[in-house]
């Protein structure tokens, strides 16, 4: 994979002048327009910033580690949006070769699966990098079979899928809380190498992640989200129960990465008590995971705008505006 370094915007600006001669006709001036695809780039990154304001800085910190904050803080917003330009590209070749890979996230509560699960879709296209999140399954669903709700979600060709959370939770939280008997937990072990396998020769490449969390931070994660209003509804009776249940999550753990790391589809373990080296982390190995190479595109050019004499636009009653708060 090359290493392709994103292009700072300041630096950008020079090679936009181009552009800005031939769209300088809606604006004032080329400098205008400038300013205003300059302040649109910087939108995009603050989006990111947006998502950061969860890892909130303690203004207590002395001067020296409020600094050392920033500086990790620049390091890690570079690397991120560097892979994330690397994703685009991987996402390209996805769709030009019809490759098709779902890509599992399993973990405790809180250790992280859905921060990365973002940063991973966050400048890719939904219609062909989506997310599948399953609700618990309904009376319906639990006469059917087991796999039978997931495969409705498996990818055509030129297509990633995301799994927070997968079919694992028959190993997981379904054995640890009693939802399922002992019968049918054998079955699933049984089952899912061959069900792996059987999507592997079907052409899809099977991903899996293990996000690991020590007892000490998953314990502090949830003080964070029980005393922050904006992360409380993070928190179900299932979560706070399976605190409770610490060691037996821990031995379910242990004998589902032991019975379903197979050759075709293995277990990679993300150690996640730094959330942003684990983000930074699972996105460097996804993208070592597949060939991917860069897609030459065609060459974009904006159509001219047609102008007709006639053409009049009408008001918008002032009624149906959204009022201008801000």
């Amino acid at each position: 994979m090359r290493q392709v370094m994103v292009t700072p915007v300041s630096q950008a600006l020079p090679s936009l002048k181009a552009f800005a001669m031939n769209g300088a006709t809606m604006f004032d001036s080329q400098d205008e327009l400038l300013r205003r695809i300059h302040t649109d780039l910087m939108d995009g990154y603050d989006e990111e910033l947006e998502m950061e304001m969860e890892d909130r800085v303690d203004e207590a910190q002395d001067a020296e580690a409020l600094k050392q904050h920033k500086a990790d803080r620049q390091r890690y917003f570079r690397e991120l949006f560097r892979l994330q330009a690397e994703l685009v590209k991987l996402q390209d070749w996805v769709v030009a070769t019809g490759h098709k890979v779902v890509i599992i996230f399993e973990g405790r509560d809180a250790a992280g699966k859905g921060g990365a699960i973002k940063r991973i879709t966050q400048r890719l296209n939904p219609r062909v990098c989506r997310v599948a999140a399953l609700p618990a399954p309904n009376d319906r669903e639990r006469t059917q079979w087991y796999f039978q709700r997931y495969a409705a979600h498996l990818p055509a060709a030129g297509e990633m899928v995301l799994f927070d959370r997968s079919w694992y939770n028959r190993a997981g939280v379904e054995r640890v809380m009693g939802f399922c008997s002992d019968e049918q937990y054998e079955e699933f072990f049984r089952s899912v190498p061959e069900f792996e396998k059987m999507l592997v020769r079907s052409g899809i490449q099977v991903i899996k992640y293990w996000f690991s969390i020590s007892d000490e931070e998953q314990h502090l994660r949830f003080l964070g989200r029980i005393h922050d209003p904006l992360k409380q509804w993070k928190l179900s009776p299932m979560d706070l129960e399976s605190r409770r249940r610490w060691e037996l999550y821990t031995q379910a753990k242990e004998v589902m990465l032991e019975r379903t790391h197979i050759p075709e589809s293995p277990w990679w373990v993300v150690q996640a008590d730094d959330k942003k080296k684990a983000r930074l982390n699972c996105i460097h190995h996804l993208l070592h995971q597949m060939p991917y190479g860069e897609v030459e595109r065609p060459t974009i050019t904006l159509p001219e705008r047609v102008r007709h004499e006639g053409y009049r636009r009408h008001q918008v009653p002032g009624e149906i505006h959204v009022p201008q708060v801000y």
